[in-house]
Protein backbone atom coordinates (compact mmCIF):
# COMPACT_ATOMS: atom_id res chain seq x y z
CA UNK A 1 0.00 0.00 0.00
CA UNK A 2 1.07 3.59 -0.45
CA UNK A 3 2.25 5.62 2.49
CA UNK A 4 1.03 9.16 3.02
CA UNK A 5 3.50 11.96 3.79
CA UNK A 6 4.50 11.87 7.46
CA UNK A 7 3.61 15.52 7.99
CA UNK A 8 0.05 15.11 6.77
CA UNK A 9 -1.61 13.85 9.92
CA UNK A 10 0.59 14.53 12.94
CA UNK A 11 -2.43 16.00 14.73
CA UNK A 12 -5.18 13.77 13.37
CA UNK A 13 -5.54 11.15 16.06
CA UNK A 14 -9.26 11.26 16.77
CA UNK A 15 -12.48 10.15 15.16
CA UNK A 16 -13.00 13.76 14.09
CA UNK A 17 -10.17 13.25 11.63
CA UNK A 18 -11.99 10.32 10.07
CA UNK A 19 -15.24 12.24 9.74
CA UNK A 20 -13.44 15.20 8.20
CA UNK A 21 -11.68 12.97 5.68
CA UNK A 22 -14.90 11.25 4.74
CA UNK A 23 -16.63 14.57 4.19
CA UNK A 24 -13.72 15.78 2.07
CA UNK A 25 -13.83 12.63 -0.03
CA UNK A 26 -17.56 12.79 -0.61
CA UNK A 27 -17.64 16.48 -1.42
CA UNK A 28 -14.52 16.91 -3.53
CA UNK A 29 -14.21 13.58 -5.24
CA UNK A 30 -17.50 11.90 -5.90
CA UNK A 31 -19.97 14.73 -6.29
CA UNK A 32 -20.31 14.85 -10.04
CA UNK A 33 -19.55 11.73 -12.12
CA UNK A 34 -21.96 11.45 -15.06
CA UNK A 35 -22.56 8.09 -16.72
CA UNK A 36 -23.83 7.46 -20.25
CA UNK A 37 -24.26 4.30 -22.33
CA UNK A 38 -24.05 4.69 -26.10
CA UNK A 39 -26.31 2.59 -28.31
CA UNK A 40 -23.35 0.38 -29.27
CA UNK A 41 -22.67 -0.46 -25.62
CA UNK A 42 -19.76 1.90 -24.95
CA UNK A 43 -19.89 3.19 -21.37
CA UNK A 44 -18.86 6.82 -20.90
CA UNK A 45 -18.06 8.27 -17.48
CA UNK A 46 -17.42 12.01 -17.25
CA UNK A 47 -16.24 13.89 -14.18
CA UNK A 48 -15.87 17.65 -14.04
CA UNK A 49 -12.73 19.14 -12.53
CA UNK A 50 -12.39 22.82 -13.40
CA UNK A 51 -9.15 23.62 -11.60
CA UNK A 52 -7.19 23.86 -14.85
CA UNK A 53 -8.07 23.82 -18.59
CA UNK A 54 -6.86 20.25 -18.99
CA UNK A 55 -8.65 17.01 -19.82
CA UNK A 56 -7.74 13.35 -19.29
CA UNK A 57 -9.23 10.87 -21.75
CA UNK A 58 -8.79 7.15 -21.08
CA UNK A 59 -10.26 4.21 -22.97
CA UNK A 60 -10.23 0.96 -20.99
CA UNK A 61 -10.77 -2.47 -22.58
CA UNK A 62 -11.98 -5.31 -20.37
CA UNK A 63 -9.24 -7.63 -21.57
CA UNK A 64 -5.88 -8.27 -19.96
CA UNK A 65 -3.49 -11.14 -19.38
CA UNK A 66 -6.20 -12.90 -17.34
CA UNK A 67 -8.05 -13.52 -20.62
CA UNK A 68 -5.09 -15.05 -22.47
CA UNK A 69 -4.64 -18.73 -23.30
CA UNK A 70 -1.57 -20.89 -22.88
CA UNK A 71 0.68 -20.52 -25.89
CA UNK A 72 -0.21 -16.87 -26.47
CA UNK A 73 0.79 -15.31 -23.14
CA UNK A 74 1.74 -11.68 -23.62
CA UNK A 75 -0.62 -11.10 -26.54
CA UNK A 76 -2.60 -8.39 -24.70
CA UNK A 77 0.61 -6.41 -24.18
CA UNK A 78 1.88 -7.11 -27.69
CA UNK A 79 -1.38 -5.79 -29.17
CA UNK A 80 -1.03 -2.67 -27.02
CA UNK A 81 2.28 -2.03 -28.83
CA UNK A 82 0.68 -2.66 -32.21
CA UNK A 83 -2.07 -0.11 -31.53
CA UNK A 84 0.47 2.61 -32.32
CA UNK A 85 1.29 1.16 -35.75
CA UNK A 86 -1.38 3.09 -37.58
CA UNK A 87 -4.69 2.73 -39.41
CA UNK A 88 -5.77 3.42 -42.96
CA UNK A 89 -6.17 7.09 -42.00
CA UNK A 90 -3.30 7.50 -39.55
CA UNK A 91 0.23 6.35 -40.35
CA UNK A 92 2.50 4.58 -37.87
CA UNK A 93 3.77 7.02 -35.25
CA UNK A 94 1.38 9.76 -36.33
CA UNK A 95 -1.05 9.20 -33.45
CA UNK A 96 1.46 10.28 -30.82
CA UNK A 97 2.87 12.99 -33.08
CA UNK A 98 -0.54 14.66 -33.45
CA UNK A 99 -1.15 14.53 -29.69
CA UNK A 100 2.29 16.03 -29.04
CA UNK A 101 1.73 18.79 -31.58
CA UNK A 102 -1.46 19.64 -29.70
CA UNK A 103 0.61 20.08 -26.55
CA UNK A 104 -0.50 16.78 -25.02
CA UNK A 105 0.93 13.43 -24.11
CA UNK A 106 -0.29 9.88 -24.62
CA UNK A 107 0.60 6.36 -23.61
CA UNK A 108 -0.89 2.97 -22.77
CA UNK A 109 -0.58 0.17 -20.24
CA UNK A 110 -1.57 -3.47 -19.95
CA UNK A 111 -2.53 -5.15 -16.69
CA UNK A 112 -3.76 -8.52 -15.55
CA UNK A 113 -7.39 -7.39 -15.84
CA UNK A 114 -7.43 -4.67 -18.53
CA UNK A 115 -5.65 -2.73 -21.25
CA UNK A 116 -5.92 1.07 -21.34
CA UNK A 117 -4.89 3.98 -23.57
CA UNK A 118 -4.82 7.60 -22.47
CA UNK A 119 -4.26 11.18 -23.58
CA UNK A 120 -3.77 14.30 -21.49
CA UNK A 121 -4.13 17.60 -23.29
CA UNK A 122 -5.86 20.98 -23.41
CA UNK A 123 -9.63 20.70 -23.13
CA UNK A 124 -10.09 22.26 -26.57
CA UNK A 125 -8.34 19.27 -28.17
CA UNK A 126 -10.49 16.53 -26.67
CA UNK A 127 -12.15 15.95 -30.02
CA UNK A 128 -8.74 15.24 -31.57
CA UNK A 129 -7.95 12.60 -28.96
CA UNK A 130 -11.36 10.96 -29.27
CA UNK A 131 -11.19 10.89 -33.05
CA UNK A 132 -7.78 9.21 -33.08
CA UNK A 133 -8.71 6.70 -30.40
CA UNK A 134 -12.04 5.79 -31.99
CA UNK A 135 -10.31 5.28 -35.33
CA UNK A 136 -7.95 2.64 -33.97
CA UNK A 137 -10.71 0.91 -32.02
CA UNK A 138 -11.88 -0.68 -35.27
CA UNK A 139 -9.54 0.36 -38.07
CA UNK A 140 -6.15 -0.83 -36.84
CA UNK A 141 -3.86 -1.91 -39.65
CA UNK A 142 -1.91 -5.02 -38.63
CA UNK A 143 0.83 -6.21 -40.96
CA UNK A 144 3.27 -9.09 -40.68
CA UNK A 145 6.22 -6.77 -41.25
CA UNK A 146 5.26 -4.40 -38.45
CA UNK A 147 4.53 -7.26 -36.08
CA UNK A 148 7.89 -8.95 -36.65
CA UNK A 149 9.64 -5.69 -35.77
CA UNK A 150 7.48 -4.89 -32.76
CA UNK A 151 7.56 -8.33 -31.17
CA UNK A 152 11.34 -7.98 -31.06
CA UNK A 153 10.85 -4.75 -29.12
CA UNK A 154 8.57 -6.61 -26.68
CA UNK A 155 11.13 -9.40 -26.25
CA UNK A 156 13.85 -6.86 -25.54
CA UNK A 157 11.54 -5.19 -23.02
CA UNK A 158 11.15 -8.54 -21.32
CA UNK A 159 14.92 -9.04 -21.19
CA UNK A 160 15.54 -5.60 -19.71
CA UNK A 161 12.65 -5.44 -17.24
CA UNK A 162 12.41 -9.10 -16.19
CA UNK A 163 15.24 -11.40 -17.21
CA UNK A 164 17.97 -8.93 -16.23
CA UNK A 165 16.31 -7.83 -12.97
CA UNK A 166 16.61 -10.27 -10.05
CA UNK A 167 13.50 -9.13 -8.19
CA UNK A 168 11.48 -9.22 -11.39
CA UNK A 169 12.62 -12.79 -11.98
CA UNK A 170 11.73 -13.59 -8.37
CA UNK A 171 8.28 -12.05 -8.75
CA UNK A 172 7.60 -14.02 -11.93
CA UNK A 173 8.74 -17.32 -10.43
CA UNK A 174 6.77 -16.70 -7.25
CA UNK A 175 3.51 -16.00 -9.08
CA UNK A 176 3.95 -19.17 -11.13
CA UNK A 177 4.28 -21.16 -7.90
CA UNK A 178 1.68 -19.34 -5.79
CA UNK A 179 -1.12 -19.90 -8.34
CA UNK A 180 -1.85 -23.47 -9.32
CA UNK A 181 -4.33 -22.90 -12.15
CA UNK A 182 -5.40 -19.25 -12.23
CA UNK A 183 -4.13 -17.08 -15.14
CA UNK A 184 -2.46 -14.73 -12.63
CA UNK A 185 0.30 -17.35 -12.61
CA UNK A 186 1.39 -16.08 -16.03
CA UNK A 187 3.41 -12.89 -16.56
CA UNK A 188 1.70 -9.94 -18.19
CA UNK A 189 4.55 -9.51 -20.64
CA UNK A 190 4.33 -13.21 -21.55
CA UNK A 191 6.72 -16.14 -21.47
CA UNK A 192 9.65 -15.69 -23.83
CA UNK A 193 8.88 -18.88 -25.77
CA UNK A 194 5.36 -17.65 -26.47
CA UNK A 195 6.68 -14.29 -27.68
CA UNK A 196 9.20 -16.01 -29.95
CA UNK A 197 6.42 -18.04 -31.59
CA UNK A 198 3.76 -15.33 -31.71
CA UNK A 199 2.37 -14.19 -35.06
CA UNK A 200 0.43 -11.27 -36.44
CA UNK A 201 -2.57 -13.61 -36.65
CA UNK A 202 -2.52 -13.93 -32.85
CA UNK A 203 -2.63 -10.15 -32.58
CA UNK A 204 -5.44 -9.90 -35.13
CA UNK A 205 -7.47 -12.54 -33.30
CA UNK A 206 -7.05 -10.70 -29.98
CA UNK A 207 -8.00 -7.37 -31.55
CA UNK A 208 -11.07 -8.82 -33.26
CA UNK A 209 -12.21 -10.61 -30.12
CA UNK A 210 -11.88 -7.88 -27.49
CA UNK A 211 -11.60 -4.42 -29.07
CA UNK A 212 -15.23 -3.46 -29.34
CA UNK A 213 -17.21 -0.52 -27.90
CA UNK A 214 -19.37 -2.86 -25.81
CA UNK A 215 -16.19 -4.15 -24.12
CA UNK A 216 -14.80 -0.70 -23.35
CA UNK A 217 -15.17 2.12 -20.85
CA UNK A 218 -14.33 5.71 -21.81
CA UNK A 219 -13.34 7.89 -18.85
CA UNK A 220 -13.05 11.66 -19.31
CA UNK A 221 -12.06 13.94 -16.44
CA UNK A 222 -11.20 17.63 -16.51
CA UNK A 223 -12.45 21.09 -17.36
CA UNK A 224 -15.34 19.83 -19.47
CA UNK A 225 -19.10 19.97 -19.87
CA UNK A 226 -20.58 16.44 -19.60
CA UNK A 227 -23.21 17.03 -22.27
CA UNK A 228 -20.57 18.27 -24.71
CA UNK A 229 -18.36 15.26 -23.94
CA UNK A 230 -21.29 12.94 -24.57
CA UNK A 231 -21.90 14.62 -27.94
CA UNK A 232 -18.24 14.15 -28.87
CA UNK A 233 -18.38 10.51 -27.86
CA UNK A 234 -21.48 10.02 -29.99
CA UNK A 235 -19.75 11.70 -32.92
CA UNK A 236 -16.53 9.68 -32.79
CA UNK A 237 -17.50 6.36 -31.20
CA UNK A 238 -21.23 6.15 -31.90
CA UNK A 239 -20.88 4.80 -35.44
CA UNK A 240 -18.68 1.86 -34.40
CA UNK A 241 -20.68 -1.36 -34.42
CA UNK A 242 -20.66 -3.59 -31.37
CA UNK A 243 -19.43 -7.17 -31.60
CA UNK A 244 -20.30 -10.33 -29.64
CA UNK A 245 -18.12 -10.10 -26.54
CA UNK A 246 -18.86 -11.99 -23.32
CA UNK A 247 -19.49 -9.71 -20.37
CA UNK A 248 -17.33 -10.09 -17.28
CA UNK A 249 -20.17 -11.95 -15.58
CA UNK A 250 -20.60 -14.29 -18.53
CA UNK A 251 -16.96 -15.30 -18.85
CA UNK A 252 -16.00 -18.71 -17.55
CA UNK A 253 -15.19 -18.59 -13.83
CA UNK A 254 -11.52 -19.09 -13.06
CA UNK A 255 -11.32 -20.16 -9.44
CA UNK A 256 -7.99 -20.93 -7.83
CA UNK A 257 -8.09 -24.28 -5.96
CA UNK A 258 -7.51 -23.97 -2.22
CA UNK A 259 -3.87 -24.21 -1.23
CA UNK A 260 -3.22 -27.01 1.27
CA UNK A 261 0.30 -26.36 2.47
CA UNK A 262 3.11 -23.85 2.43
CA UNK A 263 4.95 -23.47 -0.88
CA UNK A 264 8.60 -22.43 -0.92
CA UNK A 265 11.04 -21.47 -3.63
CA UNK A 266 14.57 -20.13 -3.80
CA UNK A 267 15.50 -18.00 -6.79
CA UNK A 268 19.19 -17.70 -7.63
CA UNK A 269 20.03 -14.53 -9.53
CA UNK A 270 22.90 -12.02 -9.70
CA UNK A 271 22.12 -9.43 -7.01
CA UNK A 272 23.73 -7.43 -4.22
CA UNK A 273 21.25 -8.33 -1.48
CA UNK A 274 19.00 -11.20 -0.52
CA UNK A 275 15.26 -10.59 -0.43
CA UNK A 276 12.19 -12.22 1.09
CA UNK A 277 8.56 -12.21 -0.04
CA UNK A 278 5.72 -13.94 1.80
CA UNK A 279 2.45 -14.04 -0.14
CA UNK A 280 -0.83 -15.19 1.44
CA UNK A 281 -3.91 -15.94 -0.67
CA UNK A 282 -6.65 -13.49 0.27
CA UNK A 283 -10.09 -12.51 -1.06
CA UNK A 284 -10.71 -9.59 -3.39
CA UNK A 285 -13.65 -7.19 -3.20
CA UNK A 286 -16.74 -8.51 -4.96
CA UNK A 287 -19.56 -6.49 -3.40
CA UNK A 288 -18.63 -3.05 -2.09
CA UNK A 289 -21.73 -2.90 0.15
CA UNK A 290 -21.77 -6.32 1.78
CA UNK A 291 -18.13 -7.49 1.86
CA UNK A 292 -16.11 -6.55 4.92
CA UNK A 293 -12.99 -8.74 4.89
CA UNK A 294 -11.20 -6.87 2.08
CA UNK A 295 -11.59 -3.61 3.99
CA UNK A 296 -10.24 -5.22 7.15
CA UNK A 297 -7.30 -6.64 5.17
CA UNK A 298 -6.45 -3.18 3.86
CA UNK A 299 -6.51 -1.86 7.40
CA UNK A 300 -4.31 -4.77 8.46
CA UNK A 301 -1.78 -3.74 5.83
CA UNK A 302 -2.03 -0.20 7.21
CA UNK A 303 -1.44 -1.34 10.78
CA UNK A 304 1.67 -3.19 9.66
CA UNK A 305 2.97 -0.64 7.18
CA UNK A 306 1.27 2.70 6.55
CA UNK A 307 4.16 4.97 7.57
CA UNK A 308 7.61 5.01 9.17
CA UNK A 309 6.10 4.50 12.64
CA UNK A 310 4.01 1.47 11.74
CA UNK A 311 4.59 -1.88 13.40
CA UNK A 312 6.93 -3.59 10.95
CA UNK A 313 9.22 -0.63 10.40
CA UNK A 314 9.29 0.31 14.07
CA UNK A 315 9.99 -3.19 15.36
CA UNK A 316 12.02 -4.91 12.64
CA UNK A 317 13.95 -1.99 11.15
CA UNK A 318 14.48 0.35 14.12
CA UNK A 319 14.26 -1.85 17.21
CA UNK A 320 15.49 -5.31 16.22
CA UNK A 321 17.48 -4.04 13.21
CA UNK A 322 16.87 -7.32 11.47
CA UNK A 323 15.72 -5.65 8.25
CA UNK A 324 16.92 -2.64 6.29
CA UNK A 325 13.48 -2.35 4.72
CA UNK A 326 10.17 -4.11 5.20
CA UNK A 327 6.75 -3.76 3.62
CA UNK A 328 3.15 -5.03 3.77
CA UNK A 329 0.73 -4.62 0.87
CA UNK A 330 -2.66 -5.75 -0.35
CA UNK A 331 -4.93 -4.82 -3.26
CA UNK A 332 -8.62 -5.75 -3.14
CA UNK A 333 -9.47 -4.23 -6.55
CA UNK A 334 -8.75 -7.16 -8.88
CA UNK A 335 -10.85 -9.46 -11.06
CA UNK A 336 -9.21 -12.61 -9.78
CA UNK A 337 -8.05 -13.71 -6.33
CA UNK A 338 -5.83 -11.35 -4.40
CA UNK A 339 -2.76 -11.82 -2.21
CA UNK A 340 -1.51 -10.21 1.00
CA UNK A 341 2.24 -9.59 0.83
CA UNK A 342 4.95 -9.24 3.44
CA UNK A 343 8.41 -8.52 2.07
CA UNK A 344 11.75 -7.17 3.10
CA UNK A 345 15.52 -6.97 2.82
CA UNK A 346 17.54 -8.41 5.72
CA UNK A 347 20.04 -6.14 7.42
CA UNK A 348 23.75 -6.82 6.94
CA UNK A 349 24.65 -9.99 8.81
CA UNK A 350 21.04 -11.20 8.94
CA UNK A 351 19.40 -13.85 6.79
CA UNK A 352 16.08 -14.11 5.02
CA UNK A 353 15.23 -17.01 7.34
CA UNK A 354 15.72 -14.78 10.39
CA UNK A 355 13.60 -12.09 8.76
CA UNK A 356 10.82 -14.60 8.03
CA UNK A 357 10.82 -15.70 11.67
CA UNK A 358 10.56 -12.08 12.81
CA UNK A 359 7.71 -11.31 10.39
CA UNK A 360 5.86 -14.38 11.62
CA UNK A 361 6.41 -13.18 15.15
CA UNK A 362 4.80 -9.82 14.42
CA UNK A 363 1.77 -11.52 12.90
CA UNK A 364 1.44 -13.86 15.89
CA UNK A 365 1.71 -10.87 18.23
CA UNK A 366 -1.06 -9.04 16.37
CA UNK A 367 -3.34 -12.08 16.43
CA UNK A 368 -2.65 -12.67 20.13
CA UNK A 369 -2.90 -9.08 21.38
CA UNK A 370 -5.06 -7.46 18.72
CA UNK A 371 -5.01 -3.81 17.67
CA UNK A 372 -5.76 -0.90 19.99
CA UNK A 373 -8.53 1.54 19.12
CA UNK A 374 -6.05 4.42 19.20
CA UNK A 375 -3.75 2.65 16.74
CA UNK A 376 -6.61 1.75 14.40
CA UNK A 377 -8.00 5.29 14.47
CA UNK A 378 -4.61 6.67 13.50
CA UNK A 379 -4.21 4.10 10.71
CA UNK A 380 -7.70 4.83 9.40
CA UNK A 381 -6.83 8.49 9.08
CA UNK A 382 -3.64 7.61 7.21
CA UNK A 383 -5.17 5.00 4.92
CA UNK A 384 -8.19 7.11 4.00
CA UNK A 385 -6.00 10.19 3.58
CA UNK A 386 -3.80 8.30 1.15
CA UNK A 387 -6.87 7.60 -0.99
CA UNK A 388 -8.24 11.14 -0.75
CA UNK A 389 -4.97 12.94 -1.42
CA UNK A 390 -4.18 10.80 -4.45
CA UNK A 391 -7.53 11.85 -5.85
CA UNK A 392 -6.17 15.37 -6.06
CA UNK A 393 -4.75 14.18 -9.38
CA UNK A 394 -7.22 14.09 -12.25
CA UNK A 395 -5.20 11.29 -13.83
CA UNK A 396 -5.44 9.19 -10.68
CA UNK A 397 -9.18 9.84 -10.48
CA UNK A 398 -9.56 8.47 -14.00
CA UNK A 399 -7.35 5.50 -13.12
CA UNK A 400 -9.52 4.58 -10.15
CA UNK A 401 -12.74 4.85 -12.14
CA UNK A 402 -11.38 2.86 -15.07
CA UNK A 403 -9.93 0.14 -12.91
CA UNK A 404 -13.12 -0.40 -10.93
CA UNK A 405 -15.28 -0.45 -14.05
CA UNK A 406 -13.08 -3.06 -15.75
CA UNK A 407 -12.91 -5.50 -12.83
CA UNK A 408 -16.66 -5.79 -12.30
CA UNK A 409 -17.23 -3.05 -9.75
CA UNK A 410 -18.59 0.47 -10.35
CA UNK A 411 -17.24 3.99 -10.04
CA UNK A 412 -20.18 4.55 -7.70
CA UNK A 413 -18.50 2.18 -5.25
CA UNK A 414 -15.70 4.67 -4.53
CA UNK A 415 -17.67 6.57 -1.92
CA UNK A 416 -18.97 3.34 -0.41
CA UNK A 417 -15.46 1.95 -0.15
CA UNK A 418 -14.16 4.92 1.80
CA UNK A 419 -17.10 4.77 4.19
CA UNK A 420 -16.63 1.04 4.71
CA UNK A 421 -12.97 1.57 5.55
CA UNK A 422 -14.03 3.94 8.33
CA UNK A 423 -16.17 1.30 10.03
CA UNK A 424 -13.59 -1.50 10.19
CA UNK A 425 -13.20 -2.62 13.79
CA UNK A 426 -10.08 -3.71 15.66
CA UNK A 427 -11.57 -7.17 16.11
CA UNK A 428 -12.17 -7.47 12.35
CA UNK A 429 -8.51 -6.65 11.68
CA UNK A 430 -7.46 -9.34 14.14
CA UNK A 431 -9.98 -11.79 12.65
CA UNK A 432 -8.73 -11.49 9.04
CA UNK A 433 -5.12 -11.80 10.18
CA UNK A 434 -6.01 -15.01 12.01
CA UNK A 435 -8.04 -16.36 9.08
CA UNK A 436 -5.82 -15.51 6.09
CA UNK A 437 -2.22 -15.15 7.31
CA UNK A 438 -1.84 -18.89 7.73
CA UNK A 439 0.73 -21.40 6.50
CA UNK A 440 -1.71 -23.29 4.30
CA UNK A 441 -2.25 -20.14 2.22
CA UNK A 442 1.40 -19.06 2.15
CA UNK A 443 4.03 -18.97 -0.57
CA UNK A 444 7.55 -17.98 0.53
CA UNK A 445 10.07 -16.78 -2.04
CA UNK A 446 13.71 -16.11 -1.20
CA UNK A 447 16.24 -14.41 -3.45
CA UNK A 448 19.65 -16.09 -3.18
CA UNK A 449 22.10 -13.45 -4.51
CA UNK A 450 24.73 -14.69 -6.92
CA UNK A 451 27.98 -12.94 -7.99
CA UNK A 452 26.96 -9.60 -9.41
CA UNK A 453 27.82 -8.25 -12.81
CA UNK A 454 27.17 -4.59 -13.58
CA UNK A 455 23.40 -4.16 -13.81
CA UNK A 456 20.76 -1.47 -13.89
CA UNK A 457 18.85 -0.40 -10.78
CA UNK A 458 16.21 -2.88 -9.61
CA UNK A 459 12.57 -1.81 -9.21
CA UNK A 460 10.83 -2.67 -5.93
CA UNK A 461 8.71 -5.81 -5.71
CA UNK A 462 5.64 -3.72 -4.90
CA UNK A 463 6.03 -1.70 -8.10
CA UNK A 464 6.27 -4.85 -10.19
CA UNK A 465 2.80 -6.00 -9.22
CA UNK A 466 1.03 -3.01 -10.77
Amino acid sequence: MKSVPNFAFHFLGTQIAIITLASLASFATFANPHEYILANGLKLIVKEDHRSPVVISQIWYKAGSIDELNGTTGIAHALEHMMFKGTKKVRAGEFSRRIAEAGGRDNAFTGQDYTAYFQQLHKSRLSLAMGLEADRMRNLKLTKEDFIKEIKVVMEERRLRTDDQPRSVMHEKMMAVAYQSHPYARPIIGWMNDLENMSVHDAQDWYDRWYSPNNAVLVVIGDVNPIEVFSLAQKHYGKIKSRPVPSLAARKPQVEPPQIGTKRLVVKAPAQLSYLVMGYHAPALRNADTDWEPYALEMLAGVLDSNASSRLNKELVRNQRIASSVNASYDFAVRGPSMFYLEGTPSEGKTVTELEVSLRGEIEKLIRNGVTEEELTRVKAQVIASHVFQLDSTFYQAMQIGKLETIGLSHRDLDVMLKKLQFVTAEQVREVAKKYLIDDALTVAMLDPQPLEERSLVPSFSELRH
